[in-house]
């Protein structure tokens, strides 16, 4: 197996990980409530994500521009949950 290989096997088994945190705490309470939906939608996000963070800690060489690609992945990232959660920005496709 390729190192690149092996970068985006972890990707998907930490995006898999991070996908049993709702479903575990699913079977403990009622506050947690996901449909298939959210759980699709959810892996697209953190898969594409992970996916961009690998490729720009692979691909970008100085570190200042490291951190800046990674902190708008995050950025972006962390925009589009909030709107899916909430609707913070009022766009059609928001959560209630």
């Amino acid at each position: 197996m390729t190192t690149l290989a092996k970068r985006k096997t972890t990707v998907v088994l930490i995006v898999a990980l991070l996908l049993l945190l709702p479903l575990v705490a699913m079977q403990f309470t009622n506050e947690v409530n996901w449909t298939l939906s959210d759980f699709v939608v959810a892996g697209l996000l953190l898969l594409a994500s992970g996916l961009s963070f690998e490729f720009a800690l692979r691909k970008v060489r100085t570190s200042t521009y490291r951190i800046a690609a990674c902190t708008a992945i995050l950025a972006v990232l962390v925009l589009v949950w909030l709107e899916l959660a909430v609707g913070i920005f009022g766009t059609p496709f928001a959560g209630q």
